[in-house]
């Protein structure tokens, strides 16, 4: 399928050979062979069943989590943004399309006077990426408040998945990565206004007291080994300000790799390997990267740009 057939069927959103450095938090990475940029849910349906069968599909919601290489990303790479819908039933259950922002459900909750959710305020990034990696903040985390999560396989396949079919552990789940997620529901109970809203205001408040705001980043970059904090294994290694090129390890918070300027993503994909290496050597404990790095070492010889 060529691909302005592809967007007269489907979508105008579909672009080929395109930069993703601007929808990541770190502001690099090379192009999506194909990108897509879906408005309505139907669409992601009706693409996944024309694609190529063995073409690879892969999701970015805020880009907060993610490191693209430099090279870039071949097959499909699908940009959730604009599916960002949330609502609440009269049960207090809220569903959230995955594309929304967690602090947007957050806010939500808040004008519907629903308290548990207030630890979204405090993670950068989607629904969507924050089930995938379970992520969490300030003593929660997305498997304490999932009731489940409506899927779509790499084929066109929908399913429901509960919690428990999730299986939600530290930082990651045990679904396979060919399902995308679409949207969550999310069990809230009621709660005064006012205590939410300061509940809220002191997550800000220790999130900007303790990590670098405002600057290109991608978040944590290891997670805690058990029993341990990352950034103290970092710290005690003597890595806080390292550089590599434009790439620095901040001096606020040192789990997190800052891009001063204009870095690579190999440059600090190779800062992070350097960290790691000295905590190893300092400590005897191997760090493992909390960020997705994905993406090509190198230039890709296998195109899809035909098929669209």
């Amino acid at each position: 399928m060529q691909i302005n057939t592809f967007k007269n069927k489907f979508l105008n959103n579909i672009y080929k050979e395109h930069k993703l450095a601007k929808y990541t938090w770190f502001g690099v990475g090379g192009n999506a062979e194909i990108l897509i940029i879906p408005e309505e849910e139907i669409f992601i349906e009706k693409f996944l069943k024309e694609k190529p069968t063995d073409c690879n599909v892969f999701t970015i919601g805020a880009g907060s989590n993610v490191l693209v290489r430099d090279n870039g990303i071949n097959g499909i790479t699908l940009i959730t943004n604009k599916l960002n819908k949330i609502s609440i039933d009269a049960d207090g259950i809220i569903t959230a399309n995955c594309g929304a922002i967690d602090a947007e459900v957050a806010r939500f909750a808040r004008e519907h006077n629903r308290t548990g959710l207030e630890f979204l305020i405090g993670i950068p990034g989607t629904i969507g990426g924050g089930i995938r990696m379970n992520s969490g903040a300030f003593g929660s985390e997305f498997k304490d408040v999932l009731i489940d999560v409506k899927a779509i396989s790499h084929n066109g396949e929908y399913k429901i998945f509960s919690n428990n079919d999730l299986e939600m552990e530290y930082r990651k789940i045990g679904l396979e990565a060919k399902w995308i997620f679409l949207s969550a529901r999310f069990k809230t109970s009621y709660g005064e206004r006012e205590f939410i809203k300061e509940k809220m205001k002191k997550i800000i408040h220790s999130r900007k007291e303790a990590q670098p705001t405002g600057i290109k980043t991608g978040g944590s970059t290891f997670k805690n080994p058990f029993g341990k904090k990352a950034w103290q294994l970092i710290d005690q290694a003597g890595c806080r300000g390292l550089k590599n090129g434009d790439a620095m390890i901040s001096e606020k918070h040192c789990n997190f790799i800052i891009n001063l300027k204009k870095a690579s993503a190999q440059q600090i994909e190779e800062l992070g390997q350097k960290v790691k290496q000295k905590v190893f050597e300092n400590s005897g404990i191997k760090l493992n990267w909390e960020i997705e790095r994905v993406g090509n070492k190198w230039k890709p010889t296998k195109t899809y740009m035909y098929y669209f």
